[in-house]
């Protein structure tokens, strides 16, 4: 009897996304972050809901400050800055460009990010929400309008789209959730920072996430319709 081959080593097989899960997908994070989006929206305009919780919340989470978690979050907060991140995003943009020799994924994270600009911007003065009592800031004065949050949306999408650009080509389904599971991560403790560190609501960092989702769906939607026959395909 032939004795029978080796058996060989497999890799896990590369993560690739069709066209209508990715438009189900899209559908799914736009409708999820629209309904986020508007509860808070409608919590805050009418101060119920939610945004009845503010200002307990607000006074424990400053209560509870100490020393350490005051440093690693003021590190956070000024790394995660809108003129911080819009630098990083540049830089991530062109950088890719250059070395992938491709444009359509680096132009679809920075058009998501220039979209969450547009968007805090208007919302914010929509809403036109005051700040927390400026004697709980950290970071010096900031007299900027509170709802929603730049930080948070900023961090969210762009952790969001960069994980999802870079996992739906290549990676295995393991690979996918942990990536995920780490840009969600990363998007709940700038939300925490933010109110930690005594600028933000606790409505305006959940309607800022929901925002982001919202974004998020979007930018896979627009990736889908122009890329996902030739992902089904390959």
């Amino acid at each position: 009897m032939t004795p029978a081959a080796p058996t060989r080593f497999r890799a896990a097989p590369a993560l690739r996304l069709r066209q209508q899960p990715l438009f189900l997908w899209a559908g799914g994070l736009l409708v999820a972050g629209d309904v986020v989006f508007w509860l808070m929206f409608a919590a805050v305009m009418s101060e119920s809901g939610l945004a009845t919780a503010d200002v307990s919340v607000h006074t424990f989470v400053v209560d509870s400050r100490t020393g350490w978690a005051t440093a690693l979050f003021a590190l956070l907060s000024t790394i995660t800055s809108p003129p911080w991140l819009s630098a990083l995003t540049v830089a991530v943009a062109v950088g890719w460009a250059l070395w992938k020799k491709e444009v359509w994924r680096p132009a679809i994270l920075a058009g998501a990010m220039g979209l969450s600009v547009v968007l805090t911007t208007l919302v914010k003065h929509e809403a036109g929400r005051s700040r927390p009592p400026s004697s709980d800031f950290l970071m010096g004065p900031d007299d900027a309008l509170s709802f929603p949050s730049g930080h948070v949306m900023g961090v969210c999408i762009f952790a969001l789209v960069l994980t999802y650009l870079l996992v739906s080509r290549s990676g295995t389904r393991t690979t996918a959730v942990l990536a995920f599971a780490a840009a969600a991560l990363l998007s709940l403790v700038v939300a925490f920072s933010r109110m930690y560190l005594g600028y933000h609501w606790l409505t305006d960092v959940v309607a800022s996430l929901g925002v982001a989702l919202g974004v998020t769906g979007i930018a896979i939607f627009v990736d889908a319709a122009r890329h996902g026959r030739a992902l089904e395909t390959a």
